[in-house]
C-alpha cells in the first residue's frame, strides 16, 4: 500500500521496485499512457526546461517532450532508460532517483513525477523537487488507476493484485516550498487486446516478486475470469476504464530559499 495507507518499509519499497527494472519492454507495451486532458492540465504553457522523475520507459516523458525544448528523464534503472533513449533519442538521461536526480539547482521549469510517487519518500522527494526547480516552477504528480467504480473491473484488480495505490481521500504533502496542491481526476478508456491484460498483471510488482506457483494461480484466475466468467473470445479486444489523478503545485519565491 501506498502513502493512501501505512508507509512501506524504506528496505520493502526498494525491494518491490525492483521488480520494474527488467521487463521493460513489457511495460512499455502494455502499461497505459496518459490523457492529453490531464497533460495539458498539469504542464504548464510556456514552460522551457522539464524533468522527468522515476521516468521509466518515457512514458509521460514523451508528453514532456512534445511541450517543452528540452526534457531530462531520470530513472534509476539503466534497462528503463535504455528503452526510452530507443524511443525518445532527443531525450537527455540521467541515472538517479526522486530523492537524488542529479540535476543542478533552479535548473528546470517543471519537474513531473508520473505513476512512481508511492515509490518515493514524499518528504526527501518534493525537497529535492524544489531544490532543482526555478522560483515560480510547477511541481506536477500523475498517476493511472483502474477505474474500481465499475464492477468488472473490481473484480479484474483483485484477481492481479492491481488495487489503488492512493485512496480517493488521498492528497498529497509537497512541504514549505510549494504552494497548496490543486488536483484534477480524468476518466477514460484505454484499448488492450484481451491476451495482454495478462501481460498488463506480469508487468506489476506483486507478479514480478512472486513465486512461480503464485504467478501461476495469478494467471489461470485471469483466464478463467476474462474467457469463461466473462465470455471474452481469444482475439477480444478491451476497452479498460481507468482514473487519472493529477495534482500540482508552485515552488515559493522569495520564501522558499533556493537550494531549501
Amino acid at each position: 500500500m501506498g502513502p493512501g495507507g501505512p508507509r512501506l518499509a524504506e528496505h520493502r519499497r526498494r525491494e518491490l521496485a525492483r521488480g520494474y527494472l527488467q521487463e521493460s519492454e513489457r511495460y512499455e507495451r502494455v502499461r497505459p499512457g496518459y490523457p492529453a486532458k490531464s497533460v495539458g492540465w498539469l504542464v504548464p504553457a510556456g514552460a522551457q526546461r522539464a524533468a522527468d522523475i522515476g521516468a521509466g520507459t518515457g512514458k509521460f516523458t514523451r508528453e514532456l517532450a512534445r511541450r517543452c525544448p528540452e526534457v531530462t528523464a531520470v530513472d534509476p534503472s539503466e534497462d528503463m532508460l535504455s528503452v526510452l533513449g530507443y524511443h525518445l533519442p532527443q531525450v537527455r538521461r540521467v541515472q538517479g532517483t526522486a530523492e537524488a536526480s542529479g540535476l543542478g539547482t533552479s535548473s528546470v521549469d517543471v519537474v513531473t513525477i508520473a505513476q512512481a510517487w508511492h515509490w518515493c519518500d514524499p518528504v526527501s522527494a518534493s525537497a529535492e523537487a524544489a531544490r532543482i526547480l526555478r522560483p515560480d516552477g510547477v511541481f506536477g504528480l500523475i498517476w493511472n488507476q483502474l477505474d474500481v467504480s465499475v464492477p468488472w473491473v473490481h473484480r479484474l484488480s483483485r484477481i492481479m493484485h492491481a488495487g489503488d495505490v492512493f485512496r480517493p481521500s488521498y492528497r498529497p504533502e509537497f512541504g514549505p516550498c510549494f504552494s497548496t496542491p490543486e488536483s484534477s481526476v480524468v476518466a477514460w478508456t484505454q484499448t488492450l487486446p484481451v491476451g495482454d491484460v495478462i501481460e498488463l498483471a506480469r508487468s506489476r510488482s506483486y507478479y514480478q516478486n512472486a513465486s512461480a506457483r503464485v504467478r501461476a494461480k495469478v494467471e489461470a484466475n485471469l483466464s478463467w475470469y476474462l474467457h469463461d466468467h466473462l465470455g471474452h473470445a481469444e482475439d477480444a479486444i478491451l476497452q479498460l476504464p481507468y482514473l487519472t489523478y493529477s495534482w500540482r503545485a508552485v515552488r515559493a519565491g522569495g520564501g522558499c530559499p533556493v537550494g531549501a
